[in-house]
This record gives structure tokens, sequence and C-alpha cells, in this order.
């Protein structure tokens, strides 16, 4: 499996869970039932689930009453497309043996 593909799987993977808790903290939210705490939303998100996570807040209308998250999760997804973007401009080279 090549580095590229290893890692989009990666983030979409990342990506998917994100959403998924979002959703899932939204239906425990309703039932008033344990929750997941906003510690690991943020640190899926971190970890490459960034734009999925963004994307539950708003398809679930969870922690969207929250500055953190509203301010928080896009700027996650921000630097984490400037970095990929300035990782993209270095010059190295990956060899395979």
């Amino acid at each position: 499996m090549s580095l590229i593909v290893f890692a989009l799987a990666y983030v979409l993977v990342m990506n998917l869970i994100g959403f998924s808790l979002m959703g899932i903290d939204k239906s425990k939210a309703r039932k008033k039932a344990w929750r997941i705490p906003e510690a690991t939303l943020f640190l899926f998100a971190i970890f490459g689930g960034s734009l999925g996570s963004l994307i539950g807040m708003y398809v679930f209308h969870h922690k969207t009453r929250h500055w953190y998250f509203v301010v928080g999760m896009p700027l996650i997804l921000i630097i984490q497309i400037i970095a990929v973007y300035m990782i993209s401009r270095l010059p190295i080279t990956i060899t395979y043996m």
C-alpha cells in the first residue's frame, strides 16, 4: 500500500468517525444519556477528522452554540489544509523499495 493511499484512507476513516461522533453525541444529548467528552470530539478533529466533525456539527445541529466549536473546528481544518500544502511543497522525494 502506498503512502498516499494509506494517508487518504486514514483521513477518510477519521472524518467518518468525527462525523459519527457528532451524531452519536447529539443523540445522547437528546436522551439525557452519558455524553462523549468535548475533548474527545476535538481530538478526533485534530488527528485528521476536522472536516467530518465540522460537517457533523451542522448536519446534526450539534455544538453550534458553543463558540469554541464554531471557531475551533474551522480553525483546525484551516491549519490542517495549510500544513498539507506546506508539506507538499517540501523538496522531499520518497522512494520505495
